[in-house]
């Protein structure tokens, strides 16, 4: 059974939500837009007569600036700097008529596409909002499927099996040494330092071999044996169990919006692929054999 959490990872029709490219395809984007001539007082730049709109710096600084990017005169300047030399390039580019080469051709059209679809998924965003109804109906849903226990637990990870078993006598000894030994001998950054400690979760989301283990622990008490993983050897303690805990709509709001989005997304994207006349008329090579 997944969490919350992990129920909400991207659905097939997510990477359509990002075919808005990253700055590496900054350029690339501002090279295929349209090369109408911009109305006087809109222009950024010209390179050998031709103009650089503004909207087009404008476009790249939203982009730079939702990434973090703070807006200033030195990025917009460095940006106009790129704009013209890319212009410049460009236009050499079509002076050897490289605008010709179907390979070239085909990148700037598989650009476009990109864009455009990205455009239609923003849009359908925007003008299909998903209401407190559906995001109640949603999160009801998930609340249902969220059953069983969730421990909080402890553990030390060592290389060793003999290691693992000389920690287990000393805890046997005095458990409450368990956090200081954390603090010694744990190889996982992760916990080693909170003297192992691992908070609340659903043994299900660990690896098998220390789910089990878990699951079958009594409060307070520790592993009898090393518990070997993928990771090494652990020594367990369990602290506490409780029944799942749902948490409440108002925290997983975000992403609760974010799923249905994709689920209405991907629902209208099924139905545009059934009514259309899609046609392979190549299949995908075979990988070819590896040599012997």
């Amino acid at each position: 059974m997944m969490t919350i959490k992990s129920r909400i990872l991207l659905v097939s029709t997510a990477s359509l939500l990002t075919l808005s490219a990253c700055n590496a395809d900054d350029n690339s984007k501002a090279a295929i837009a349209p090369a109408t001539a911009p109305a006087a007082g809109n222009v950024a730049a010209t390179v050998n007569g031709t103009a650089i709109s503004k909207g087009r710096l404008d476009l790249l600084v939203k982009q730079r600036t939702s990434a973090g990017q703070p807006d200033s005169p030195e990025l917009r300047k460095a940006i106009i700097n790129q704009l013209a030399m890319q212009m410049l390039i460009s236009q050499e580019a079509i002076k050897k008529g490289l605008d010709k080469n179907p390979e070239v051709i085909d990148q700037i059209e598989l650009t476009k596409q990109s864009i455009l679809a990205n455009a239609f998924v923003q849009d359908y965003i925007k003008t299909h909002p998903v209401s407190d109804d559906m995001l109640k109906a949603e999160y009801d849903k998930v609340k249902a499927q969220m059953t069983g226990t969730e421990y909080k637990a402890r553990h030390i990870l060592v290389e060793k099996e003999a290691e693992a078993k000389d920690i287990i006598a000393k805890l046997k000894k005095d458990i409450k040494q368990f956090d200081k030994l954390a603090k010694e001998k744990s190889k996982d950054p992760g916990s080693k330092d909170k003297g192992g400690e691992l908070g609340w979760f659903d043994p299900r989301g660990m690896v098998p071999e220390f789910g089990a283990a878990v699951a079958k622990l009594a409060k307070g008490k520790i592993t009898d044996e090393p518990v070997k993983t993928q990771f090494g050897y652990h020594v367990i303690m369990l602290e506490d169990s409780r029944p799942m805990q749902v948490p409440p709509l108002d925290q997983v709001k975000p992403q609760l919006t974010q799923e249905v989005q994709q689920q209405q997304l991907k629902g209208l994207i099924d139905d545009m692929k059934s009514k259309a006349k899609i046609e392979i008329t190549e299949a995908p090579a075979a990988p070819a054999a590896p040599a012997k």
